[in-house]
């Protein structure tokens, strides 16, 4: 599904991925996690082709991104701040998303889902930002690509609407789906992944379950697990 081999980025001094090698199959939920600063954005942004490395390749779907642009297509976005145009009525988001995508009536699902009802004709620059998470999720999710990225998807949600994220993630993991994370919410990733990637300092610092991490760490959770990491590597 993506295979990265060897890539590096640097921004100015900062070297950001280091020779970075990551395989992920297809089928799953992957969260990729790490420190601030430890690369986890980047990598993504280059999966998608937002940012160009300065060494390696990429593969997603069998093919060089590098020469093949049109797989973007295949993959839903939820990016961790969504700049919607304030003017803009929800519906009227929805409907020009889907004019410059591709037909859909899985918006009508999603919308009655997280009771965005009352909101679509409501101007995104008045709505809270929960709410605009809600719409975000509606944009990434009502189209059926087979690669879904969601970069700290929780923000701003009430305990229902994450309840109905959380179910959602499984429905479209039980399609085949491949499915990459971004959270700091521990529990969060415990709940829904079914493999960790760990980046630290540009580097894949461990790749494989939960239990797995709990044993090569030696504790007793999963947030004890990632705090020791940190700790061992900050000492």
């Amino acid at each position: 599904m993506v295979t990265i081999t060897n890539l590096h980025k640097k921004f100015g001094k900062n070297e950001v991925l280091r020779g970075v090698d990551l395989n992920i199959d297809q089928g799953g939920i992957f969260a990729i996690l790490g420190p601030n600063g430890s690369g986890k954005t980047t990598l993504i942004k280059c999966i998608l082709g937002m940012v160009l490395p300065d060494a390696g390749s990429i593969s997603v779907f069998d093919k060089n991104i590098k020469k093949n642009p049109d797989y973007r297509h295949k993959i839903d976005y939820l990016p961790q701040i969504a700049n919607f145009p304030g003017n803009l009525k929800v519906r009227e988001l929805i409907k020009m998303i889907k004019d410059l995508r591709k037909p859909t009536t899985e918006d009508t699902r999603l919308i009655e889902l997280f009771k965005l009802e009352p909101f679509l004709d409501k101007k995104l620059g008045n709505l809270s930002g929960g709410t605009k998470q809600k719409v975000n999720i509606v944009l990434t999710f009502m189209f059926d690509s087979p690669l879904i990225i969601l970069d700290e998807p929780t923000t701003g949600l009430d305990p229902m609407s994450l309840i109905r994220l959380k179910e959602l993630i499984h429905q479209e993991k039980n399609k085949g789906k491949t499915i990459l994370i971004t959270s700091h919410i521990m529990g969060f990733v415990e709940e829904v992944s079914n493999e960790i990637v760990f980046i630290l300092e540009g580097n894949i610092y461990f790749k494989g379950t939960i239990p797995e991490l709990k044993e090569k760490t030696g504790q007793p959770d999963f947030e004890h697990a990632i705090a020791s990491i940190l700790k061992e590597n900050h000492a």
